[in-house]
């Protein structure tokens, strides 16, 4: 479907229902397109996807440094 920004404005809500409904909504200024209305598509997100599937610990960064370590990350070697 394709409408003038005119018709787009006055319909705008039902507009975006035609787009959450799956039709292709061209909004142009007179003939020509300048823009489209589409649906945001949404994934599911779940929080702990991952619980029972990581194993073992991860390194303690508040542990200190061994000497060959600090030499390292000062650039002393």
């Amino acid at each position: 479907m394709q409408v003038t920004i005119h018709a787009a404005k006055t319909n705008l809500s039902k507009l975006i229902e035609a787009a959450l409904a799956g039709e292709e909504v061209v909004i142009a200024k007179g003939k020509k397109p300048v823009a489209r209305i589409l649906p945001i598509a949404h994934s599911a997100f779940t929080i702990g996807l991952l619980k029972g599937k990581l194993t073992g610990t991860g390194p303690d960064f508040f542990a200190p440094m061994g000497e060959d370590e600090l030499a390292l990350w000062e650039g002393d070697v």
